[in-house]
């Protein structure tokens, strides 16, 4: 038995040899940035002109003046808002196409070449992407051409100077850069249930709907709760997009980011107001991320 138990312990060690690279990684690149951040948020730390303010320690004084601006309400609502515009239908679509293809009644034909157009637009650029819809819904572009041309509009309508039109195209495109991956991840999620389980279901007369729902879904929860929790995390870092397509400057503002409000704040050297919306947006994230998780993993029937 000891002999058993040394050579069980010779081979654990390389289960801690192969772990160093990550945790060196993770602490140099993760741990060592978060703390820093942490501490800068509490100092007064800029830049004016060519001179470098601080840092001076100013305690919570960066979190009351944060907080104290309505700004930071406004972009964390316009952040929510784009990203449940996204998410909803993408989350929707994603599930239909998830059950269509796994679904070994169906024979769909050409299942392969539908999947790997779903996914190409997650392979584009999102710079690219989203110089391709200010190109399209320019006033000058093809969409109010074909619009105008039609007779429905008598002039081009201003798509990205309305709050809604702008913020729906936004959520448009990052329904379409990420449904794909999102289809991908489910469809695997439901060819690994038991297909026994649908098997009896049928044989008990359950309908195609009430196995969905009372079968593949529950199921379903371990891969939904990560893609719900990725996509909320992917949601809040959202930048390329209104950044490219509207600077977030117009309409109003209305689509501006809360990394677009970090980045305003790091380009001008605000060190440590940056930090602290840094940390605010570490803390909106991970209670956000538990809200989703105690919301799928309810009381268990």
């Amino acid at each position: 038995m000891k002999a058993k138990h040394s050579k069980a312990v010779r081979y654990n060690k390389w289960g801690y040899i192969f772990l160093i690279p990550f945790v060196v990684t993770f602490v140099i690149f993760q741990l060592i940035p978060l703390i820093s951040t942490i501490y800068y948020s509490f100092y007064e730390y800029f830049r004016s002109g060519l001179n470098v303010i601080g840092p001076n320690f100013k305690g919570i004084e960066n979190y009351i003046k944060l907080f104290s601006n309505g700004d930071i309400w406004k972009y964390t609502g316009n952040t929510l808002i784009i990203w449940l515009m996204g998410f909803v239908p993408q989350i929707v679509v994603s599930l239909l196409l998830a059950a269509w293809f796994s679904d070994p009644s169906l024979r769909l034909k050409g299942q392969r070449f539908f999947k790997t157009v779903i996914y190409l637009p997650n392979l584009i650029m999102a710079a690219a992407f989203a110089m391709l819809f200010f190109m399209l819904f320019s006033n000058s572009g093809p969409v109010n051409s074909i619009l105008v041309s039609s007779g429905i509009f008598e002039q081009p309508y201003p798509f990205l100077d309305r709050v809604w039109t702008t913020r729906s195209i936004i959520a448009f495109m990052n329904f379409l850069m990420w449904f794909g991956n999102t289809t991908i991840l489910l469809m695997a999620g439901m060819m690994g249930i038991d297909t026994s389980l649908f098997e009896a279901a049928q044989v008990d007369g359950a309908t195609s709907t009430q196995v969905f729902f009372k079968i593949t879904l529950p199921l379903l929860k371990p891969i939904l709760l990560y893609v719900m929790i990725t996509s909320l995390i992917g949601g809040l870092q959202m930048f390329d997009v209104p950044q490219i397509l509207t600077g977030g400057n117009s309409p109003a503002n209305t689509s501006r980011t809360l990394i677009m409000y970090l980045n305003d704040n790091l380009y001008s050297k605000n060190y440590g107001m940056g930090g602290a919306i840094s940390v605010y947006l570490f803390v909106i994230t991970g209670i956000l991320s538990l809200i989703v998780f105690k919301f799928t993993n309810g009381k268990k029937e």
